[in-house]
């Protein structure tokens, strides 16, 4: 299923193998073996915004807090309130250094049970930070991501297919939330989470026992559900307007007010997470705005092209697309002068040269479902 993590050697998912062999391609990025797809792009990003898909989303890293502290050293480094959640409840936000600066964006689970919640951000190098955040605390924290391998089920009708695999009312799991106990899922045991990442309803399904990995697959994909991979779900993450490290940024370099998670700073609460003092005096005026940038060109700008305004640096593009819906796209990071809805600027081809640039106009975000209406339905 994996190898040392400290190897070298790319880790393969509890459901590397399956997928293998019902015609998946893969590739290695940060340690990991991801599924990129099913080659055929159009049919998968059809089924993941109009009918339903299922991706492997293993290598999503996740953190085990336990003891009487767990939440407390969550919210410690946590831009949003850990401590005040459910049972059963989950919030997303950023984790912070000592200036307010993003470390990683990621989820706390409050599970409820033995005094732990879960902790799940993109990056894996985080135990220093971690230790720190816990200093002086009733708290141990674990890497547990080869243990709690998921799938991520998503799009109009995966409640529907779901419920028709278990016995759970998922009609009453409501968005951000998720059953906080192991629930039979095709006969197998899992967490299940009404959470997930494309901008659509959807569902975590994380495997109590990861040697169930293919029986879960082959049950979900045979009751209708469309396999798919990182390819589709890289268009669909940046038409909804959703970010990831070493695109959007890199740690320590941006503040949750650049990337466009303001509502996910709690400000307001006393929460005394790291950064929080900083952070107060930018909000009251964030220099860069997250925006979509729309364009024509005959080809794509790169990942981190520079955007310009009569010349000037103004900032840049993170992530570039051809959406079937909405063209030529992009995320960007714009100076707040410049990120009016409807200006132009000029988006450059090629990371390296800056001299053949492309017209670009700024777009509301997310430029797919504006008002975020479908992950809640």
């Amino acid at each position: 299923m994996s190898e040392n993590p400290e190897s070298g050697t790319a880790i393969k998912t509890a459901f590397h193998d399956v997928t293998a062999a019902q015609g998946g391609s893969h590739y290695e990025e940060g340690g990991w073996t991801w599924l990129e797809g099913f080659g055929d792009l159009a049919k998968e990003y059809s089924a993941l915004r109009d009918d339903v898909a299922v991706w492997d989303v293993s290598p999503l890293n996740k953190w085990e807090f336990r003891g009487p502290d767990a939440l407390r050293a969550a919210q410690r480094g946590f831009s949003n309130d850990a401590v005040g959640l459910a049972v059963g409840q989950a919030r997303y936000g950023a984790f912070l250094d000592a200036d307010g600066l993003m470390v990683d964006d990621g989820t706390v689970f409050n599970t409820g049970s033995d005094d732990h919640c879960w902790v799940m951000t993109n990056g894996r190098d985080h135990e220093q930070y971690f230790g720190e955040l816990a200093s002086g605390l009733d708290v141990e924290f674990e890497w547990v991501t080869q243990s709690m391998p998921h799938l991520g089920v998503t799009g109009p009708r995966s409640r529907e297919v779901v419920s028709k695999l278990t016995d759970e009312d998922l009609e009453a799991l409501r968005y951000f939330r998720f059953i906080p106990r192991p629930v039979k899922v095709a006969g197998v045991d899992v967490h299940l989470s009404r959470t997930g990442y494309g901008g659509e309803l959807g569902f975590e399904l994380f495997l109590v026992d990861p040697s169930d990995a293919e029986t879960l697959w082959n049950a979900i994909v045979g009751a209708g559900v469309t396999p798919i991979g990182t390819e589709a779900i890289e268009v669909a993450r940046i038409e909804a307007g959703l970010i990831v490290t070493s695109y959007e940024y890199e740690p320590h370099e941006r503040t949750p007010f650049d990337v466009g998670l303001d509502r996910m700073v709690r400000l307001d609460q006393g929460l005394g997470f790291t950064g929080e003092d900083a952070l107060r005096a930018v909000a009251a005026n964030p220099p860069h705005r997250f925006v979509t940038l729309r364009y024509e060109a005959d080809e794509l700008p790169e990942y981190g092209a520079v955007v310009t305004k009569d010349g000037q640096e103004v900032g840049v593009l993170t992530s570039p697309t051809d959406s079937p819906r909405f063209g030529q796209i992009g995320l960007a990071v714009i100076e707040t002068g410049h990120a009016t809805l409807g200006g132009t600027l000029d988006v450059a081809l090629d990371v390296a040269a800056s001299d053949e640039t492309v017209r670009a106009t700024v777009d509301v975000l997310p430029v797919y479902d504006t008002e975020k209406r479908r992950p809640r339905s």
